[in-house]
């Protein structure tokens, strides 16, 4: 189910003048990444390739780094990024049976994205809510002591605006 992915020469050119750019400083390579996550949404091997013809890094390098951090995706998100976290705290009070009803409402297992590109859900790991375990992120607003409920109603209200 894999589409492919088509860079526009108007992102090329804007990714190479920000590559152009970043070279010049220290440590280019994470700065180059999040110019490429957020000119493209996403990371993909193409845009990998890209990223090092021009900067002698190697694609199995860049793709380590862009697969290790959260921050970068190789696949397009939605226009919402639901965020259900799975550490310990929330974990024992019962996330994954809030994960489990969310992907069942929305149709989609984590990392993935709606048909209709409106929401990408995610597994995530401890943000330091702790003391309001379970929690649920949307986009950037956490949301605490949730239940199956209370995440339904996120998403409820989430399509209505």
């Amino acid at each position: 189910m894999s589409k492919k992915f088509d860079i526009s020469e108007e992102k090329r050119q804007e990714l190479l003048q920000e590559i152009k750019t970043h070279l010049k400083k220290p440590g280019p390579l994470l700065p180059i990444l999040h110019e490429a996550q957020r000119i493209f949404g996403c990371i993909p091997v193409p845009v990998q390739k890209l990223i090092s013809d021009e900067t002698d890094v190697s694609v199995a390098e860049i793709n380590g780094i862009v697969t290790f951090y959260s921050s970068f995706s190789l696949t397009p998100k939605g226009l919402h990024v639901l965020g259900v976290c799975l550490g310990t705290p929330c974990y024992v009070r019962g996330a994954q049976t809030i994960l489990d009803s969310v992907k069942n409402e929305l149709g989609i297992d984590v990392g993935e994205t709606t048909e209709d590109g409106f929401f990408t859900l995610e597994a995530i790991r401890c943000i330091g809510t702790c003391g309001m375990a379970p929690v649920m992120s949307f986009d950037e607003t956490v949301y605490g002591e949730v239940d199956v409920t209370k995440a339904k109603k996120i998403i409820k209200d989430a399509r209505k605006k």
